[in-house]
């Protein structure tokens, strides 16, 4: 593979990433805060969308094992029919309504559109990385630097987001009068969109959504251009495809597979309740709703710069080591919760961007080892590449959308109020468990079932000879 092959299929995974950094960071906070619709309702929206979501990737996987080889793929078409329809989803998912009684139908409406068409993109893109080259180190290399790209994707969709739409969030919709005895009194002043103000909130986050749908458009291009997609090269031509429904079958009852689905959608599920509930976290539990966005940049820039890193790592001390640094995270979100300091915040932002690298490094990059051990052993079945990697697509937002659901659900419990520059004792409390401690078991639980993985580099190196021979 060209540097300029694998430079092209990652930059393909970008666009996916930028809306779903935005839409992860910045989407609870915005039903909340700018929709105003109740924790529970925004709870329900969260929770369905990714259900929705999930639910599409075994549909998806059995339409597209049943596709047809084209002139431009099998893969392809699938990506380039399905993005123009989720930059239009994705660009209404941030519009507020004039209306107010229907708003959560409309969110819930859209936000599963996008998160249907998100997937009808990402399972024939990540399965692609079987079908660009037959050898390890080959796709290792391609996965890395598509992880690389997308942790930029993150990166700029967050800051691209986080930078539009800050004003919509900063300080100054709270008010701090000093009275005779020069103790502080917070007021609240309304966060609801002033029509007469060009700026307003409605017209910021239709504007970074515009910007984002323009990013997934130029992605998608890059990668039809610059992306040869290839036929099964182990296939012979007395084997048949695997049905849908019995492969599927046969990948639970894959142990490997089982294994590393199991524990990373643990640790991905932890990522995602980061992520969603950060925000909330610094602007009403840490005081540190004028730095949010530097520390979300901060997070992301640090995952980005280390990828290389952890790819060396892998490269040199095998996979199951790097997993090893997924629990940097723990003990230093854990100090934030309970030393809420600016330094410490950024500290806390750079070390969690580290672990957030290797989590999503890793499982990509395991995968492919998990589909050629498969593939050894059902030799003369093909087409079982979707399979997996639609199913653990499914299970990862079933996973995320559960956390999410009740993440939302616990905040409403707690009486969130949309708009307030303070919230409750409880509320606060709520939050520093949201990112601390859950994510904290999830991530322990997960790595602990990673230690009975066993496709190990040896292992791996047999099964690449067996694959070699085959072909």
């Amino acid at each position: 593979l060209s540097i300029c092959s694998k430079l092209c299929y990652a930059i393909g995974g970008a666009p996916n990433q930028v809306a779903g950094s935005a839409t992860a960071f910045f989407l609870q906070i915005y039903l909340l805060d700018i929709a105003h619709i109740t924790p529970f309702h925004a709870s329900l929206v969260l929770f369905i969308g990714k259900a929705s979501g999930a639910v599409t990737d075994p549909v998806a996987g059995f339409f597209i094992s049943k596709s047809r080889w084209t002139k431009i793929g099998r893969l392809m078409p699938w990506m380039l029919a399905c993005t123009p329809f989720t930059v239009v989803s994705y660009f209404f998912m941030w519009y507020l309504p004039p209306f107010v009684s229907g708003r959560v139908a409309w969110y819930l409406t859209f936000y599963c559109v996008f998160q249907a068409l998100t997937t009808l993109y990402q399972v024939p893109y990540s399965a692609l990385t079987m079908f660009l080259s037959t050898d390890q180190k080959e796709r290792d290399s391609a996965t890395a630097y598509r992880m690389t790209m997308e942790v930029l994707g993150t990166l700029i969709g967050a800051a691209l987001q986080g930078q539009i739409v800050a004003s919509a969030h900063v300080s100054h919709h709270c008010t701090v009068n000093t009275s005779v005895n020069t103790t502080n009194s917070w007021h609240d002043t309304p966060t609801f969109p002033d029509p007469s103000d060009p700026l307003s909130h409605q017209v910021i986050y239709m504007i970074a959504a515009g910007v984002i749908g323009g990013v997934y458009l130029l992605g998608t291009v890059i990668l039809f251009l610059g992306v040869k997609e290839k036929d099964d090269p182990y296939a012979l031509n007395s084997d048949r495809a695997i049905p849908f429904c019995k492969g599927l079958g046969l990948t639970m009852k894959h142990g490997p597979y089982v294994k590393l689905a199991a524990s990373f959608l643990l640790i991905s599920t932890a990522v995602q309740l980061e992520q969603s509930n950060f925000v909330l976290f610094c602007t009403h539990a840490a005081d540190l709703r004028n730095h949010f966005q530097y520390l979300v940049v901060t997070i992301l820039v640090s995952a980005a710069v280390s990828i290389p890193f952890w790819q060396k790592f892998l490269q040199r001390f095998g996979k199951k080591c790097a997993a090893c640094g997924i629990s940097w995270m723990i003990p230093f979100a854990v100090m934030l919760v309970t030393i809420p300091n600016l330094i410490l915040a950024y500290v806390v932002a750079f070390i969690s961007g580290l672990s957030i690298a290797a989590s999503l490094l890793l499982p990509w990059s395991m995968l492919p080892d998990v589909v050629d051990n498969f593939r050894l052993q059902n030799p003369h079945g093909k087409g079982h590449e979707t399979i997996f990697y639609s199913s653990y697509v499914f299970f990862t937002k079933i996973s995320a959308g559960i956390g999410l659901g009740i993440s939302a659900a616990g905040l409403e419990f707690t009486g969130y109020k949309p708009g307030a520059c303070r919230q409750s004792n409880d509320v606060i409390l709520t939050l520093k468990i949201l990112i601390g401690a859950v994510p904290a078991i999830l991530i322990l639980v997960g790595l602990f079932i990673l230690l009975f993985y066993p496709i190990t580099e040896e292992s791996r190196k047999e099964t690449k000879l067996a694959l070699e021979l085959l072909r």
